[in-house]
């Protein structure tokens, strides 16, 4: 069973009298650990297909099945219940708590979490994380104390408390130097090969999108192509 089924859908967004069609029709699928970009423009409609796939947003119509529950029949809790289950999130600007710590920063989602879980097993598994992406001497530090990519750091650790089946990292290097940026995605190939991750990367970066092996082209809110190969690694080799 794949991870994700999109079946024809559309996403219409109504201004006025007018409706604007930002997805057309777009029907793909996701296996379980692969790595795949979403690759666009900006207004192709690459960041529209990705909120509806981490369950943020609804389609106007289509059919969207992940590990084979028919999502667009859910409420909005339901949709949330699920997210927050199965689905961690980076960003572009990290959406750190500011006056927050790195730690209290990682541990947040949990206060979401469908199960309870203790203080003291959240505080475990948040500096576990923290020492995984090299934050261990970090993790009192605020964001303001922090550079760049050790923000992303805290944010990706943050995206894996939860032990989600899949990442998605909308345009995770843009604030990043091309160093920093290289280690990030580096990163993400080691959570996919070594956790079975699947990785979701949206990117108008040709550069970004092809350290993953899939790679989707969005284009006027349809897919125009669809390549499988070889993945680049972060010291610029490929990886298969």
């Amino acid at each position: 069973m794949d991870l994700i089924e999109l079946h024809d859908i559309w996403k219409i967004y109504r201004l006025g009298d007018l409706d604007v069609p930002v997805l057309k029709g777009i029907s793909l699928s996701i296996g379980q650990r692969e790595t795949v970009s979403l690759m666009g423009v900006s207004g192709s409609g690459k960041s529209t297909l990705m909120n509806i796939l981490g369950c943020l947003d609804h389609p106007t119509s289509g059919q969207y099945l992940l590990e084979g529950r028919d999502v667009t029949k859910l409420s909005v809790n339901q949709r949330a219940e699920l997210r927050n289950r199965k689905i961690g999130f980076v960003f572009q600007n990290f959406n750190l708590l500011a006056r927050t710590s790195a730690l209290d920063n990682v541990i947040l989602p949990l206060e979401y979490h469908h199960n309870h879980i203790s203080r003291n097993d959240s505080l475990d598994r948040a500096k576990m994380l923290l020492d995984r992406v090299g934050l261990k001497d970090r993790m009192h530090h605020h964001p303001s104390q922090l550079s760049g990519g050790q923000q992303q750091r805290v944010a990706i650790a943050r995206a894996l408390i939860n032990q989600p089946s899949i990442l998605f990292a909308d345009e995770p290097t843009g604030n990043l130097d091309s160093r920093t940026s290289g280690e990030i995605l580096e990163m993400f190939q080691q959570l996919n090969a070594e956790d079975g991750i699947t990785i979701l990367l949206v990117t108008h970066d040709p550069d970004v999108a092809h350290h993953a092996r899939r790679v989707i082209h969005i284009r006027d809110g349809c897919v125009d192509g669809d390549l499988v190969g070889h993945a680049t690694d972060a010291r610029g080799g490929e990886r298969t």
